[in-house]
Parts: structure tokens; sequence; C-alpha cells
């Protein structure tokens, strides 16, 4: 085999790839735009699934819950996550090895284990202290728990790549800390903050497992929605919602990538 059709042969399948990846999700929005309230016939192109979305109040309320729970998520996990990025980089000549497995943990926990655990929880301390009722605030908590392991492993990452000597050169020119996270750590980390929130952000829109063991009668967000509507069929309405949700976490990706784009490393 030549090198010229060894390139030909790895660029066919890296389309190939892509095909399989994308087309279920092209046929998703192709059939939101669908005239007809069918999923296996396309008879024309229709805004009738969109315009019903706007007047359906349990998709707005549902809507409105995904996107509080994202955001209020995204900017707690990026918190906290932060500070513990930074403390496993000043730490990092120590033998943390346990901590390491501790914040990997929750990444490669299954979901419905972390579900199942987390609503558990939330019982026990419900029942004995009246706090913690299943709703909107216990899908923050848990979103929060598994959103700040990837911003600390983010933050981590991004502070390794840098010369420790820049340190030390902000202390020798006399800068209190305060100054330094303002003038220097703060701008030289942005890029991977703005990476890390829109990461979270994703994962918290995308997320289903935990949070239908996590939610309350009140707090259903978009995925449970869907959850519960496709049990009578998937129709052209749900296909708008999921069009609607992967136009969102495809604006973010964009977003992260701009931003990323215009404050280099």
């Amino acid at each position: 085999m030549t090198k010229r059709s060894l390139k030909r042969g790895l660029t066919g399948f890296w389309w190939l790839t892509l095909f399989f990846l994308y087309l279920p999700l092209a046929v998703v929005v192709l059939f939101s735009f669908n005239s007809v309230n069918s999923s296996a016939n396309f008879a024309g192109v229709s805004l009738r699934w969109y315009q019903r979305l706007l007047s359906n109040e349990q998709i707005l309320s549902a809507f409105a819950n995904s996107m509080v729970l994202a955001i209020v998520s995204s900017v707690i996990a990026l918190g906290i996550g932060c500070l513990i990025g930074y403390g496993m980089y000043r730490h990092r000549h120590r033998k943390l090895g346990w901590l390491i497995v501790l914040i990997y943990l929750p990444i490669v926990l299954p979901d419905i284990v972390f579900g199942i655990s987390e609503m558990a929880f939330f019982v026990q301390v419900h029942e004995a202290t009246g706090w913690l009722q299943p709703g909107l605030a216990t899908m923050i908590i848990a979103h929060v728990t598994f959103q700040i392991p990837f911003v600390a492993l983010i933050i981590y990452s991004r502070f390794v790549g840098l010369d420790p000597t820049l340190f030390e050169a902000a202390k020798d020119l006399y800068a209190s800390p305060l100054k330094r996270v303002r003038h220097f750590m703060l701008p030289t980390i942005k890029p991977a903050l703005i990476s890390a929130f829109f990461l979270s952000f994703t994962l918290s829109i995308d997320d289903f497992v935990i949070s239908f063991f996590t939610s309350g009668p009140e707090s259903a967000t978009l995925p449970i929605y869907i959850w519960g509507a496709i049990k009578k069929g998937v129709s052209p309405e749900i296909n708008a919602i999921a069009s609607l949700m992967i136009g969102a976490v495809a604006l973010a990706a964009v977003l992260s990538l701009i931003f990323n784009r215009r404050r280099p490393a």
C-alpha cells in the first residue's frame, strides 16, 4: 500500500465516521420541520412545531429550569473547581495520588450510580432535617458535584502549562496576593475558565440520569420532559426540542472556541 492510497483511505474513513456521527442529528433536525405529525414520512417544510413550543407552558417551564440549572451550577462549579485546580497545582510535588483518585471518581462513576447515591443522600437529609427537598436546589447541588472535577482538571492543566518562574516574577515585582490574582493569574487562565464554564454548561444541559433522580415534581428539565413525552412516540415536536438543544450545545462550543482564539495562551 502506497503512502498516497493510505492517505486517501484514512481521509475516507474520517468522512465516513463524521457521516455516522452526525447523520442521526441531521435526521432529527430535518423532521423537526416536517409539516405533518410523522417521524417516518417527510411531507414538507413547516415551522408549526416550533410555534407550538412557544405556546406550551410545560416546555417553557422545563426550558427555564434547564437554563437556571445549567447557569447556576456552572458558575458555582467554576468557582470551586478553580480553587481545587490551583490547589492541585500548588501541591503537585507532594504525594497526592489519593486526591487525584477522588477527582477522577465522579467522572468515571456511572451516572445511574451517582444519581441513586445523590437521591438517597438528599432523602436522608430531608427526613432528618427537613432540608433539601427534591427540586431545583438538589439538582443544582448534584450537578455541581459532577461538574467540579472537569473544571478542576482543566484549570490544573492550564496552570501546569505555565512557566513556574512567572509566579516568582510576580512576587519579585512586589505584587500583593490580590494583585497577582487579578493582574496575572485570572488573565492567564481566562481561556481555561471560559472552556470550563461552557463544558459545565453543556454537561448540565445534556444530563438526564442525575437530573431524573434528584428532581422534584416542579423542576423537570428538557431532557426529563423529552423522556416523559417520548413514551407516546417520537413526534416532530420532540424533534424540535431536540434540535433546539443541539443548537444550544453547538452555540456553547462555538462561543468557547471563539473566546479561546481571541485570548491566545
